[in-house]
């Protein structure tokens, strides 16, 4: 990664976050909280400011406040680019298109000055052009003769996910979705030769797509997190009918995203926040009814945990929900320091354990596995970063580096649960089946102070552990699905 992309993605860490000296109620204090971020204007209405064309020679005007772009011949995609880059946020837009011409948004998008290695979708390194356009892209398509399937017709994949110059479509794809049923939803809702208003969220690895308020994706995935947002005139080669069809947009915005925050969308299925960036609220000890007095913090929008000896839970000791949960999804960001090991744990049964170390739960392991010693410990990886700790070895995980922020994720139903890390999915099991246990009489948990059928529980806590390291958390987030209609 070159040196200008490192300091962008510092800079994005650290937008909205400013300094403030109020005291958070629990024994927490909150050193700085986010403020709302400023609504950035991409487009003008009026003319091409803050935007340049990439790739191809295709042209673009703007006419009576509507961006118009035009095909061309013998010229490759064209893009109409933002100055600046976004990371997350809400994109809103209209578009009407010639439905011959194939189209679409780029959004977290780049186009570097050096050639790029990276893996695709096969698992195989591969290699982006210096300059080359590539990120994410929400789809364009609604060429009534676009038949890729003849039983389900035209293909209709506007709102779909791609990603343009790496690894292809990604929903549906590689990310999820059945592709004859995607194209019966988008004949559905696409209107063919007329305006059509799409919604892009892209919040941390999770995006989703909506067009003529109709939900298209919903994905997690560990591409850019950071990028410009283009428009884009799709090459026509030498076909000369298409030449000169246009493409238009309308009504762009764009709302930032701040941490520790929930969008609509969120909140309308059911999210709520387990940190609201401001004051310990809703957490307690996992050995006591109260906040922990020494050892936590609430600084600049994050949940801290001070250095200490390295020991389990030694020091200022794990924290933990107010409520138990029996069905959940939940997300964290964290951020490790050199040598750090943490964890998020869930079904906790703080009872279990009211001596020394920690409540006893299932963990999705936090850990600078190339430092701390742990790592080589317990069977094949099984405590590395994001798997089931001393059970189950996370596998085709890509963690960030140590001082980056990571996001982990756990999907919890009924006896089912998953763990994914920035977007990809690194452990699934079943804790009611002969192999489960089987896992766990070889683990340490077959000890019998773990008690009988370790973590077979109905319901439990979540829990964010204190080991005895620097680690930060924000974004912590739950969908409680036991309440799901």
């Amino acid at each position: 990664m070159d040196s200008k992309i490192i300091a962008l993605l510092a800079a994005v860490a650290l937008a909205g976050c400013a300094a403030s000296e109020q005291p958070g109620p629990g024994g927490a204090q909150k050193k700085g909280a986010p403020k709302a971020a400023a609504k950035p204007v991409i487009f003008n209405g009026k003319d091409l400011t803050g935007l340049k064309r990439l790739g191809g020679e295709a042209t673009y005007a703007v006419k009576d406040g509507v961006l118009v772009g035009t095909s061309t011949l013998n010229t490759p995609n064209t893009f109409l680019a933002t100055e600046k880059e976004y990371s997350n946020f809400v994109l809103e837009y209209e578009f009407l298109n010639d439905p011959r011409l194939n189209s679409g948004v780029q959004f977290r998008s780049r186009a570097l000055e050096k050639e790029q290695e990276f893996v695709g979708s096969d698992g195989k390194k591969k290699k982006v052009a210096a300059g080359r356009v590539h990120g994410y892209q929400a789809e364009i398509d609604t060429d009534p003769k676009n038949v890729k399937k003849a039983e389900v017709g035209p293909r209709m994949w506007s709102a779909g996910l791609y990603e343009e110059g790496r690894r292809g479509w990604i929903f549906p794809g590689f990310g999820g979705g059945d592709e004859q049923a995607f194209s019966k939803q988008g004949q559905q809702v696409t209107k063919v030769g007329e305006w059509n208003r799409v919604k892009v969220e892209a919040n941390g690895n999770r995006i989703r797509t909506w067009i003529n308020g109709v939900q298209r994706v919903d994905a997690r995935d560990d591409g850019y997190k950071t990028g410009f947002i283009a428009f884009q005139v799709h090459g026509i080669g030498k076909d000369k009918d298409k030449a000169g069809t246009t493409v238009q947009w309308r009504n762009i915005s764009l709302t930032p995203i701040a941490d520790n925050t929930l969008t609509e969308s969120e909140k309308a299925d059911g999210w709520t926040l387990l940190f609201d960036g401001r004051t310990s609220k809703g957490w307690r000890s996992a050995k006591g009814p109260d906040f922990p007095k020494e050892g936590w913090s609430v600084e600049k929008g994050m949940l801290h945990t001070a250095k200490g000896d390295g020991k389990e839970s030694a020091n200022a000791g794990d924290i933990i929900t107010t409520g138990r949960y029996s069905a959940f999804e939940v997300s964290v960001d964290f951020k490790l320091s050199k040598g750090a090991n943490s964890g998020l744990k869930y079904f906790v049964q703080p009872d279990l354990n009211q001596g020394a170390g920690s409540a006893f739960g299932l963990e999705f392991q936090m850990l600078d596995d190339a430092v701390h010693p742990d790592a080589k410990l317990g069977r094949d990886g099984n405590r590395t970063v994001s798997s089931l700790y001393d059970l189950i070895t996370a596998t085709g995980k890509r963690a960030n580096r140590i001082g980056d922020w990571n996001n982990a994720y756990v999907i919890a139903t009924g006896s089912k649960v998953e763990h994914w890390l920035n977007g990809r999915k690194v452990v699934a099991y079943d804790r009611s089946t002969p192999e489960f246990r089987a896992l766990v009489a070889k683990s340490k948990y077959a000890d019998p102070k773990y008690g009988k059928n370790f973590g077979e529980w109905k319901d439990g806590h979540i829990l964010l552990q204190e080991h005895g390291d620097e680690v930060w958390f924000r974004n912590v987030k739950l969908r409680d699905l036991s309440k799901k209609n």
